[in-house]
C-alpha cells in the first residue's frame, strides 16, 4: 500500500480546469471545568489507507443544504455527534481533496455541545473520535486545519465561554 501523501504547498495551489466541490464541516467545542476541548476524529481513505492523525469532520454540502446544515450533517456523521449548536462562521479554506482530483472549498464553522460521545454514522471511513484541550491539540494530517484551531483559539474560547455563562465571559482569557 502506498503511503499517503505529505500535504505540501502543492494541495494549496489549484491547477487549471481542476473541478471544484463546496464543502462544509466545523469545530465542535465543548466546556469541561472551565477548559476548551474539540471534537476530532481519525479518517480512512476510499483506498482503505488510514491518514496519518486526526481531522475536522467535513464534506461534501448536498442539494437543498445551506452550509450550516452540511456542517451539521457532516458532523453527525463522521463523529457521531447529533446534539450540536451554531456558534459562529470560522474560515474558509480552499485546497485539493487528498487524491488531487478536485478543488475543495471547505467552510468551517464553531458549533458547541454537552454531547460526550455519539454512534459514528460513516464507520466505512471514519473511527476514533476524541476530545482534545484546545491549547494541546494531536498529530493532524490536513496542517490547515491545525492552523485554522491555532489562528481562531482565543476566539473560539471566548465564544464557547459565553454560550456557557455569558456574565462570566472573559475576554481573550485562557
Amino acid at each position: 500500500m502506498t503511503p499517503p501523501p505529505v500535504i505540501d504547498r502543492s494541495w494549496f495551489e489549484r491547477p487549471e480546469g481542476l473541478p471544484e466541490r463546496t464543502s462544509a464541516g466545523g469545530v465542535v467545542a465543548r466546556i469541561e471545568r472551565g477548559n476548551v476541548f474539540v471534537s476530532l476524529v481519525r479518517e480512512i481513505e476510499s483506498t482503505g489507507q488510514t491518514l496519518p492523525g486526526y481531522v475536522l469532520p467535513k464534506g461534501g454540502i448536498e442539494p437543498g443544504e445551506d452550509r450550516h446544515l452540511g456542517a451539521k450533517r457532516e458532523i453527525e456523521e463522521e463523529v457521531g455527534l447529533n446534539e450540536v449548536d451554531w456558534l459562529a462562521e470560522l474560515q474558509t479554506i480552499e485546497r485539493c481533496n487528498l487524491t488531487k482530483a478536485y478543488w475543495s472549498i471547505n467552510h468551517y464553522d464553531l458549533f458547541v455541545t454537552e454531547q460526550l460521545e455519539g454512534e459514528i454514522l460513516d464507520k466505512d471511513h471514519h473511527f476514533g473520535m476524541a476530545w482534545f484541550p484546545i491549547g494541546e491539540l494531536p498529530e493532524m494530517f490536513w496542517p490547515d486545519e491545525r492552523q485554522l484551531i491555532e489562528r481562531h483559539r482565543a476566539r473560539i474560547y471566548d465564544l464557547v465561554i459565553a454560550r456557557q455563562n455569558p456574565k462570566a465571559r472573559k475576554k481573550g482569557f485562557m
